[in-house]
């Protein structure tokens, strides 16, 4: 039996993927979380087969979630579940350690098949995203700048973009303020913005929040 632990901001969308397993004899969901604080109480207290990780949470986003599973349970296969499509993030989740990235209008039997997959040591992408990824990884990296960004710079942009202060994620990512403040600068130029107002409006642009 694979033991779940599904992790995801919106209660309905939990419930609807809880009905939709309830349907497969393997797998089951044995916790949820509603944010980063619960899911990683219930990682270091429990044991799970699997960790289903929703990338846009309010509070801590699930690419900072996944940082500190890995730290707190380094084999603990993560799949992570986005609104986004995966040429926007499965490369930066695959980079942060997570063992696949599915979005969220996908197949129910695609997703089943994903948890399967990476409780079983393996790695998930969908044809489509692993095309890409591999294309990425060889030098042909058509992205843009903001999919370029590492996974330490995309962290920061999207507290940024919260409006935390560079001391508040400095204190968030256990970081000096002046490291925050080289990586704040890294960020607006490979983007190529002047402000923190800019990188807002191409965040909107590019649809990187609402």
């Amino acid at each position: 039996m694979i033991d779940i632990l599904m992790v995801d901001d919106h209660t309905i969308f939990r419930s609807g993927l809880q009905r939709l397993l309830l349907d497969e004899t393997d797998l089951r969901t044995t916790a949820e979380a509603g944010n980063g604080a619960e899911a990683l109480e219930l990682v270091r207290r429990r044991r799970f087969d699997v960790v289903l990780l929703d990338i846009n949470m309010e509070g801590r986003n699930g690419l900072e979630v996944l940082a500190s599973i890995r730290a707190a349970q380094p084999a603990l296969p993560v799949l992570m579940l986005s609104m986004y499509a995966e040429e926007q993030y499965a490369l930066v989740a695959i980079q942060a350690g997570a063992r696949g990235y599915i979005a969220k209008d996908a197949e129910p039997a695609e997703l089943v098949y994903a948890i399967r997959c990476v409780a079983a040591g393996g790695q998930y992408l969908s044809a489509r995203a692993a095309s890409q990824v591999s294309g990425q990884l060889g030098g042909r990296d058509d992205r843009p700048a903001h999919q370029r960004l590492t996974v330490r710079e995309h962290q920061i942009m999207l507290m940024m973009l919260k409006g935390l202060s560079l001391t508040a994620i400095g204190n968030e990512m256990l970081i000096s303020v002046k490291t925050v403040s080289t990586h704040r600068g890294n960020i607006l130029d490979k983007l190529g913005v002047a402000s923190t107002a800019e990188l807002v409006l191409y965040a909107v642009r590019h649809g990187i929040i609402q």
